[in-house]
């Protein structure tokens, strides 16, 4: 098991006021689920959508002036924004008198690969009226809200924390979320195939029905996989991410998926899985020593098409 001192991401929630006017916002992208944290485990990573306010929009509406990076290839149709949605609604929610701003964007965040490209938007949206509200806005409001928009808490919460978090929706519109503790000795990557595998196509190829017997596997796998980013524990973290909900089930519908997990293992990861629904790929594994992991994740993705791959910073 490796030693040394927890990582400093373990640290209690923050809880910032966001009462000032920033002219830029910067939220991350996330992976999530990481094999049985299906639909609440959400962990930060370092490719950053941007967020410039340019000032007052002329015709009384919303919008994005320029787009720039992944953003080029958001909906075209204000409508369909959700970064724009979100700026709404967060304007109704706290209280920001019909605000309309101009708003320049840059991404790196792929989109349709599971790393959180829509809970970044949606995140951002947020964060842009919170600091237009004249009353500090928390981090569980926004939380709270943002998983009302998205549908589920695990990449809009981690894009508004940071950090790796455990996100539950309460049932009475709040989300309690939870901060883990990450070893300093792990070390993260990512790659992801030129084709996209869409949120709903990844929903809809779930089960209806599970085993009981599969059904008691995940949380003991969970177990072990909090366990393993807590100690940094290579074995544990390879056993706890063994995952009978969603991993078998989405995994097909990544292009070469099952080679670049095991490419990554082969290259020496201590754990490799689906981020999010796909149909990007995500591994962990010794700290400074991900590069040849996440080559062979792109190299294993690519025939066929095209891949791309980032050795990649807990944000």
């Amino acid at each position: 098991m490796p030693s040394g001192p927890s990582d400093p991401y373990d640290r209690p929630m923050p809880q910032p006021s966001i009462g000032s006017k920033p002219r830029l916002v910067t939220v991350p992208a996330s992976t999530s689920n990481l094999g049985p944290g299906f639909d609440f485990l959400g962990l930060a990573v370092s490719l950053f959508l941007r967020v410039r306010v340019l000032g007052e929009a002329h015709d009384g509406a919303s919008c994005i002036q320029q787009r720039n990076g992944t953003a080029t290839t958001w909906p075209a149709d204000a409508r369909e924004d959700k970064l724009l949605r979100a700026f709404t609604r967060g304007c109704e929610s706290f209280g920001v008198a019909q605000r309309a701003l101009r708003f320049d964007v840059d991404s790196e965040i792929p989109l349709g690969r599971g790393l959180g490209s829509s809970g970044a938007a949606i995140a951002a949206g947020l964060l842009c009226a919170a600091a237009h509200a004249q009353r500090d806005v928390s981090i569980d409001e926004l939380c709270a809200l943002g998983t009302e928009m998205e549908g589920h808490p695990d990449n809009v919460c981690a894009a508004l924390v940071g950090g790796c978090t455990l996100s539950v929706p309460l049932g009475d519109g709040r989300v309690r979320v939870v901060r883990q503790p990450l070893h300093a000795s792990l070390g993260f990557a990512v790659a992801w195939p030129d084709m996209q595998v869409a949120t709903s196509v990844a929903r809809a190829a779930l089960p209806k029905n599970v085993p009981f017997a599969d059904a008691v596997e995940n949380p003991r796998r969970l177990a072990l996989l909090l366990e393993g980013l807590r100690t940094g524990d290579p074995e544990l973290l390879k056993l706890g991410v063994e995952d009978r909900l969603h991993v078998r089930s989405r995994l097909p519908l990544v292009r070469n998926g099952a080679d670049g997990i095991a490419a990554a293992y082969a290259a020496g990861a201590w754990l490799a899985t689906i981020s999010g629904s796909g149909s990007a790929l995500f591994a962990i594994g010794p700290r400074g020593a991900m590069e040849p992991i996440a080559r062979a994740m792109e190299s294993a993705l690519r025939p066929g098409g095209e891949a791309t791959s980032r050795v990649v910073d807990l944000a």
